[in-house]
């Protein structure tokens, strides 16, 4: 005791004297009676009198009204907290020698009911008789009530006989149980016996009792049926030195200590000299009146047993009650005064102690009195800069650490940034990165003291200590920034991996160290989204110092060789496409070309299959695969020819010119070779698009001048005019009247009229091509595709040609034409002949009268009799054998109806301009076409502007022609 420090962390807030008001018999003086017992609650302090009154006072001990529920004294009462009820224990009147004047009255103090025109008493709700037959009468000495489930109460009354007698039940319907413990049998000395204190212990459904003798501690279970007692200890204690703590422990004060006690025995005692008056709990305080029996003076301390420190201390008069209302501790004297002693606020008490340098003091407190962690923070704060001005800087910072998640980390770090503490800043930083709070700042500080410490063991802590991705407890991408600046490539590396990282993984390999080949199996460890993703970042590096296995990695991403199994269609659209990759090639095109030949062998239904063949065939048909860049390349092979650089620098010159020379003519052979096979395998003959880009391919070879890639396209378009051409504009006569034997065979689909053009080219030609010219005569009489007036014409304009050349067809046309005129002039003549018949006949027929001889019907072939019907066309009929109305011969109507419908056909043909002209078109003789729209009188000439019927519009129509 005398080791503990004293503090005034209580005050005293105001006094008063508690008193009665006047006596019913008009006495002029107040009487002065003795007080016997005291409670508090529900905002009151209650207290009874040798005279039978009870007093209540308000806040500040103010007096508020009286009334006596008994007639001559009040031995024990208590104020209900859950209820606002008074449960007081007296004497009454003895109203038979045989029954006790003690019972037991419950007042509800909230029904007031007016006693006379001084006072208001409240209603009395229950009276009961305490002793009863079965319950002898003996002295009380200790009264507890425990409030059950209203309106149960549980009342123990503690006797100088060592028994404790219970009511429980809802006395003021009395409803009630009575039942009695035994505590001790001894009833020789009641001293030893007599019941000083009480109290319950409530533990879920568990109901206990301690009871407190002077000579033993005991505790009834009473959820047993009986209630079964347990002896905790054979000391005890007088009355008045019992409590009951906020966690229901039981203390007991005795001369020599102060005793707890748990359910299951004695606990903790402290040691405190002297006789205990009074003992009490008060929000986690032990409270004791303690008289020195040497002086006789009573003090009252107030003890923080936690922090082992006295909060108050002050020499008091006798006290007899101690009460706990207002949140103030209240002392009843024996003179009847009160001292209210009330706790100062945290802030008043850390003041105390920070002027005193108490700071392990204040941390105690706060963190006992469960403020909250802010203001334990800041206390933490200021010892640590009590520390710290101290050069204390150790033990600082472990105050600055028990500060972390409140104290503004900023503050600590700047105090400790001086070289010479880094040992304690980097104690720091760990710890705010073990708690997740660290920033990137932090962890670029914490990285950089340990590069700075050259501290390898701790940087492989703070990177490698934590097992899972998921509880990195420092910023990824700053942790491997810092151990990169400071050439600790295996930690970021590390960190990178863990933390699946995989750009920064292979930027470190690739950038910093140059392993390529361990980069390339770290992609082939990666998922395939993954390996994609960090493929096209790196792929320009990769490309540059492995080729051939990063192709490798390509192919398989995009063909994912190990599922080939699953359906082409749906799988293959899932897979990465070549096309992704396309960018990482760019200076390197002898690499893309065999990437996209390796995956064209592999796969033959890919959804890029059109870019992927657009791309192909600009790498097979430029004369130039190469950048400006890879000239600069050295030792990475050369790609056009496969001959390293280093070789070729040990040849001579020349040699290396020719070497150059050569190998690229082959390569470039080679190309064009390869680019005619994809025109030609991309262009199935059964598809009518092919498989690439026509337009795009079409100018690559031009650009290239790639004919054998021009000619196969324009004749795979049809553009039979552009193939010619090629050869015309190469001067290959052979091959030119070979295509055109190929293409202008009409039989076979062709286009005659190419050997026009091919004639009019020699014509033009200005150099001697007789043996051509004379084939393609051959043709063009076959065919008969130009008049020979045109071809003469044509020809004529070659100054190295002579006659000799067309001499043998011009023969042999006059010969055919006049053999033609002559057939034509026959012709003329028998249709000439013909019409002058016909226009003889029509005559007769208008003038002269016709004699029908026919004896027998056409149609039945009887007998010809009236009535008859006889036809201009010589046939007769009976009137019977034609239907109604008949105006037409049945036996030549159907051939007249029919020149009729190609009559009307042919006039509305005539309307039909798109018809005509591709006619005229596409017929060898376009003049003859016009000459038989005139011979069958679709197109007539407009005589004089004026022509009737359809006639007209026909010949308007047409008049164009």
């Amino acid at each position: 005791m005398y080791q503990w420090r004293k503090f005034e962390f209580f005050e005293e807030k105001y006094g008063a004297k508690c008193t009665v008001p006047e006596g019913d018999g008009g006495d002029d003086v107040i009487r002065e009676k003795k007080i016997e017992c005291c409670s508090s609650g529900r905002g009151k302090v209650v207290t009874g009198f040798d005279d039978g009154v009870v007093c209540f006072f308000d806040r500040g001990l103010k007096f508020n009204f009286a009334f006596q529920p008994h007639s001559s004294n009040v031995l024990f009462l208590q104020q209900l907290k859950q209820r606002n009820l008074l449960v007081t224990i007296g004497e009454d009147e003895q109203l038979t020698p045989q029954k006790t004047a003690l019972c037991l009255k419950v007042f509800d103090l909230d029904k007031m009911q007016p006693e006379s025109s001084s006072m208001t008493s409240p209603e009395c709700v229950g009276i009961l008789r305490i002793f009863t037959n079965q319950f002898p009468e003996a002295k009380i000495t200790s009264f507890l009530v425990l409030e059950e489930v209203p309106p149960i109460l549980l009342i123990a009354i503690g006797l100088d006989n060592g028994s404790i007698y219970c009511i429980k039940g809802d006395i003021a319907r009395e409803r009630i149980t009575r039942f009695k413990l035994q505590v001790e049998n001894n009833q020789s000395d009641k001293t030893l016996s007599a019941v000083t204190g009480l109290g319950f212990k409530v533990d879920g459904q568990s109901l206990q009792l301690f009871a407190v003798t002077p000579s033993s501690v005991s505790l009834f279970s009473l959820h047993n049926q009986p209630p079964r007692r347990q002896t905790l200890d054979q000391i005890g204690c007088g009355v008045n030195s019992v409590a009951m703590s906020e966690r229901s422990e039981l203390i007991i004060g005795r001369p020599e200590a102060v005793y707890f006690y748990e359910v299951d025995g004695r606990g903790p005692c402290w040691a405190f000299e002297g006789e205990k008056k009074l003992l009490g709990w008060f929000r986690g305080y032990l409270l004791c009146v303690i008289a020195d029996q040497r002086t006789g003076k009573h003090t009252f301390n107030i003890y923080d047993l936690k922090n082992r420190l006295i909060a108050h201390s002050a020499l008091v008069k006798e006290v007899s009650h101690l009460l706990y209302e207002w949140g103030n501790i209240i002392l009843i004297m024996n003179d009847k005064s009160a001292l209210c002693i009330g706790e100062k606020d945290m802030e008043s008490k850390l003041d105390m102690l920070f002027k005193k340098n108490l700071y392990t003091v204040a941390i105690n407190l706060v963190q006992t009195q469960q403020a909250d962690a802010a203001a334990t923070a800041e206390v933490l704060r200021k010892y640590g800069d009590h520390l710290y001005s101290k050069q204390d800087y150790d033990e600082s910072m472990a105050q600055y650490i028990l500060t972390i998640g409140h104290l503004e980390p900023s503050y600590v770090i700047q105090k400790f940034l001086d070289a010479q503490r880094i040992y304690n800043l980097t104690n720091y930083l760990e710890k705010l990165h073990e708690k997740g709070l660290a920033s990137k700042d932090h962890t670029t500080l914490l990285l950089n003291c340990y590069t700075k410490l050259k501290d390898v063991e701790k940087l492989n802590l703070f990177i490698k200590s934590d097992d899972s991705i998921g509880e990195l407890k420092f910023d990824v991408e700053t942790a491997i920034r810092v151990c990169r600046a400071a050439n600790y490539h295996e930690h970021a590396m590390y960190v990178a991996k863990k933390a699946g990282r995989h750009e920064w993984y292979l930027k470190i390999l690739l950038e910093d160290l140059g392993s390529y080949e361990e980069a390339l199996e770290y992609i082939s460890s990666l998922e395939s989204s993954q390996a994609g993703m960090t493929i096209k970042e790196y792929g320009k590096i990769l490309i540059e110092h492995k080729p051939v296995e990063t192709i490798q990695i390509l192919i398989r991403l995009c063909t994912e060789d190990g599922d080939r199994g699953r359906s082409n269609g749906v799988y293959m659209s899932m897979l990465p496409s070549p096309v992704d990759f396309l960018s990482i090639f760019i200076h390197h095109p002898q690499s893309l070309m065999d990437f996209l030949e390796k995956y064209t062998n592999k796969v033959n239904d890919s959804p890029a299959q059109v870019e992927i063949h657009n791309t192909l065939l600009e790498l097979y048909i430029s004369n130039e695969l190469n950048f400006p860049s890879m000239s600069q390349v050295n030792d990475g092979g050369n790609y056009l020819n496969g001959v390293s650089a280093k070789t070729m620098s040990a040849q001579s010159n020349g040699n290396t010119a020719n070497h150059k020379s050569s190998a690229k003519g082959k390569d470039l052979l080679e190309r064009h070779k390869k680019g005619l096979h994809l025109l030609k395998s991309a262009w199935p003959p059964e598809t009518e698009h092919p498989l690439y880009d026509v337009d795009l391919a079409i100018i690559l070879c031009e650009m290239n001048a790639f004919k054998d890639g021009l000619l196969y396209l324009y004749e795979k378009m049809k553009l039979y005019k552009e193939v010619i051409a090629c050869y015309m504009q190469a001067h290959d006569h052979e091959g030119l009247i070979a295509c055109c034997k190929r293409l202008g065979d009409s039989v076979k689909g062709g286009d005659p009229s190419l050997w026009a053009d091919v004639l009019k080219y020699f014509g033009e030609l200005g150099e001697d091509c007789s043996k051509e010219v004379k084939e393609v005569l051959t043709y063009i009489e076959r065919d008969d595709i130009l008049p020979p007036i045109i071809v003469l014409q044509t020809l004529s304009r070659n100054p190295c040609l002579t006659l000799s050349v067309i001499k043998d067809y011009i023969a042999r046309k006059l010969e055919r034409e006049s053999k033609m005129i002559e057939e034509d002039r026959q012709a003329i003549e028998k249709y000439q002949e013909d019409t002058l018949s016909m226009r003889k006949e029509i005559q007769d027929l208008r003038t002269n009268a016709r004699i029908f001889q026919l004896s027998k019907c056409t149609a039945c072939t009887f007998t010809l009799d009236l009535p008859a019907v006889h036809f201009m066309c010589m046939h007769s009929f009976h009137l019977r054998c034609l239907g109604d109305n008949e105006k037409e011969c049945p036996e030549c109507a159907p051939e007249y109806r029919s020149v009729l419908e190609i009559k009307r056909n042919l006039e509305q043909n005539s309307k039909d301009q798109d018809r005509f002209f591709h006619q005229v078109k596409s017929s060898k003789d376009g003049f003859s076409v016009i000459a038989e729209y005139f011979g069958k009188g679709i197109i007539s000439k407009i005589s004089n502007g004026s022509t009737s019927g359809p006639r007209s519009g026909t010949a308007s129509s047409t008049s164009g022609f």
